[in-house]
């Protein structure tokens, strides 16, 4: 089987021959196609040969993984474990057999194979656990990644497994059995002893821990002057609160904040209340977006009975990957100002109150009319706006108070942090994962 044919995947006008020359060419084009892969000059890829190589089928698995085996260089071996492990269910027992193989990297391509199947099933997953304690720490880490991805439509089946291994060990396999199972079954499948473990540890580092800015992809917190925790909890009505860390807390944050920007309901289950940090006290989670279609008019609702019961109450949104900002700012029971950037159809909408002497001021900096009606400003003085005030949000906290992001290890910090259930998690439960501690 000639180079070119391989390299004819490579033109549109040439495609369908190769791939009907190739498919019927059986062990010898599985050769030739894996030879172009580990040739880094080959302008063959993965998304060439791969359909190529399923229609080929078994015949193929050996030689990818001679070629595993045989890769001159690390790029070459990418290549080639980029296809092998993309041959999809039907290489799955091959796979799952190839777990004991002798080469480390290549039993982490067959655990990225079983991965990538669309249906691994059970046994395939539980061929796994043994991986967990693997002598290569990164074959270990890809095998409780794949089961804390692929292990949740399977949890009743494999808990009882990693409650073995946390008992019996091996002693390696331990830590990750743990983080597999917070993460496919949440608390409710940690053991009583693991669960004492948990809370014993976050008992052991809460009381010298320093301050730590908050991390998340999508930042959202409602921000309130004291350190009232209780009353601030009463009149959010969050309950069963619970104590972690500044890294637990920041992490569920963090998780569910993803599930937040997934569309997840889930998302508004819970909240970390943070210690008084300089004087403030800090909400943080998902449930409290100024600016959220489904928790705006909740979050205007609540701001105005904080700032009716402590003066003042604030609420925002970040979006730490350029997704735009959203403020709201309540004073003695009355809502100043409500503003969204994030460029939905739909920010206009929210827009309450006066612009804030913040605003104004930022907006002479640039240049721009410090009074404004959106309708009427042009597309070039819009578009600069736009700019500026998708990073306005943590700005603007700490012009008016204290912003979470900008916490650190010197931020006066008084009493420990909680995590609270929202209406929502009391309603629907929360979310599994495995998190920092």
């Amino acid at each position: 089987m000639r180079a070119d044919t391989v390299r004819d995947l490579c033109l549109a006008d040439r495609r369908a021959a190769a791939e009907e020359a190739l498919a019927g060419g059986g062990g010898v084009a599985a050769e030739a196609i894996v030879r172009e892969l580990a040739d880094g000059s080959s302008p063959v890829d993965r998304w060439h040969v791969v359909p190529v190589l399923r229609r080929i089928g078994a015949t193929a698995f050996d030689p990818l993984v001679r070629a595993l085996l045989d890769a001159p260089t690390d790029e070459a071996r990418e290549r080639v474990g980029a296809a092998f492990m993309r041959l999809g269910e039907e290489a799955l027992e091959r796979y799952t057999a190839t777990l004991s193989h002798p080469a480390p990297h290549v039993r982490r391509w067959a655990v990225r194979g079983i991965r990538h199947c669309d249906e691994p099933g059970p046994s395939a997953l539980h061929a796994l656990l043994p991986l967990l304690g693997d002598a290569d720490a990164e074959v270990a880490g890809t095998a409780r990644d794949t089961l804390l991805d692929r292990g949740p439509d399977f949890a009743d089946g494999l808990v009882p497994f990693l409650r073995e291994i946390r008992r019996e060990g091996p002693g390696r396999a331990r830590a990750r059995a743990l983080s597999v199972l917070a993460g496919i079954g949440g608390e409710a499948a940690l053991s009583a002893e693991d669960l004492a473990a948990v809370e014993r540890l976050i008992r052991i580092k809460a009381p010298d821990e320093r301050p730590v800015a908050l991390w998340a992809c999508w930042n959202h917190w409602i921000a309130v002057p004291g350190g009232d925790r209780a009353g601030i909890m009463e009149t959010l009505g969050l309950t069963a609160p619970r104590p972690v860390t500044f890294a637990l807390g920041n992490d569920i944050v963090d998780s569910d904040g993803h599930d937040a920007g997934d569309g997840g309901n889930e998302a508004f289950a819970r909240v970390f209340v943070t210690p008084e940090l300089d004087g403030w006290t800090f909400v943080l989670g998902a449930w409290c977006d100024p600016g959220d279609a489904e928790r705006s008019e909740d979050v205007l609702r609540l701001c105005t009975r904080l700032s009716a019961r402590y003066g003042q109450a604030q609420a925002y949104y970040y979006g730490a990957r350029g997704d735009g900002s959203a403020w709201l700012v309540a004073e003695r029971g009355t809502v100043l100002r409500r503003y969204c950037e994030t460029g939905e159809g739909e920010d206009e909408l929210l827009t309450l109150g006066e612009p804030l002497p913040f605003e104004r001021a930022r907006r002479a900096e640039l240049g721009l009319s410090p009074e404004w009606d959106a309708a009427q400003e042009s597309d070039e003085d819009e578009a600069e706006w736009r700019t500026a005030a998708f990073d306005l949000a943590p700005e603007l906290a700490k012009a008016l108070g204290v912003s979470p992001l900008a916490i650190g290890p010197d931020t006066r910090a008084r009493g420990a942090g909680v995590l609270a259930l929202t209406p929502y998690g009391v309603a629907h439960g929360v979310p599994t994962g495995a998190y920092r501690i």
